[in-house]
């Protein structure tokens, strides 16, 4: 029987695969890359007895694999935050999915493990967005104010370090940043003792001094639209600098581009809770769009399609009572 664990190369993604192999010693292949790398069931031949764990990354997008997967007799299980559609119906398939605006994979997987590792869960939910998901993980866990600060800090670097157009662009393979989280029980720990932790922080903020001289392309009441340079930080610094962006306009949806070395432009969007369009629905209208309800994306939007995207983005989001 081989086992495999395919997982978002994000904070969440990482943090729910710490949970559970913490839980699951033993032998097991990961397949992994860069945050928009999501159609990863694509990359797995198991056979009939193996076991696959798909951690943070669309069913949705990774449908025609999953069947594929299980029709070879493979089990799969399956915990995610993002639009899924229609679940398989399937002996062999275990669902976690939930797409509310307050949850991320790694609380899911949280529930899953009554707890263990509830540290790692609030490390994930400072990374992903949820600040204060995080900060009753970590009251919960027993932990003060000052850990909790370190552990914001941790979620958001390993945050970071996933987006870019490939793995080249990153600070550290996400493959070998699971390696390297993996003997640490304790975030703190890692935070501490593995020197890659000072090389991811010492990274963002360096990207992130750039990102935030960075000014609009277009900004409307409600909408904000930026446009990133091509170079490597940018492409690093896109989902933090959204992320930020929203926090600090709550009311305000925000849309990042940022260019693709093949051509077209990686998007990010934020919009506010209680928008009539969520932004999954807004980002589906595209081929290649997905995510959930508060934050979704585009992995490719063609050059051709970036005027009537900011013009259907404004008037989807942009003077909002």
């Amino acid at each position: 029987m081989a086992r495999y664990y395919a997982f978002n190369g994000d904070a969440d993604g990482l943090c729910a695969l710490q949970q559970l192999r913490l839980c699951e010693p033993g032998d097991a292949a990961l397949v992994t890359g860069v945050k928009r790398d999501i159609r990863l069931l694509e990359r797995i031949d198991a056979a009939s007895g193996d076991e696959v764990t798909v951690l943070d990354v669309s069913l949705d997008q990774n449908r025609s694999a999953l069947l594929r997967l299980l029709e070879a007799g493979a089990s799969v299980r399956y915990f995610d935050h993002h639009y899924a559609g229609e679940l398989p119906v399937h002996p062999r398939f275990e669902p976690h999915i939930e797409e509310a605006g307050d949850v991320c994979t790694s609380v899911l997987v949280d529930r899953h493990i009554k707890g263990r590792f509830r540290s790692w869960a609030a490390v994930a939910a400072f990374g992903d967005g949820l600040p204060s998901v995080g900060t009753a993980m970590a009251s919960s866990a027993g932990l003060d104010a000052r850990t909790a600060a370190t552990m914001e800090k941790l979620g958001i670097s390993l945050n970071y370090n996933a987006y870019g157009d490939s793995v080249s662009d990153l600070h550290v393979d996400p493959a070998e940043l699971a390696s390297q989280m993996f003997p640490f029980q304790n975030p703190i720990d890692f935070v501490l003792h593995c020197p890659t932790f000072a090389r991811l922080a010492s990274g963002y903020e360096e990207d992130m001094c750039r990102a935030r001289a960075l000014e609009p392309a277009r900004d409307v009441p409600g909408a904000k639209t930026l446009v990133l340079p091509d170079a490597p930080w940018a492409r690093r610094a896109i989902g933090v600098l959204a992320n930020e962006l929203t926090q600090a306009h709550p009311d305000t949806a925000i849309a990042i581009l940022s260019p693709r070395a093949r051509g077209g432009y990686v998007v990010s969007v934020r919009v506010p809770a209680g928008c009539a369009v969520s932004a999954v629905e807004f980002c589906r209208f595209y081929e290649t769009g997905g995510g959930r309800k508060l934050a979704a994306g585009i992995d490719c939007l063609q050059d051709a399609d970036v005027d009537s995207f900011v013009q259907r983005f404004e008037a989807s989001f942009g003077a909002r009572s």
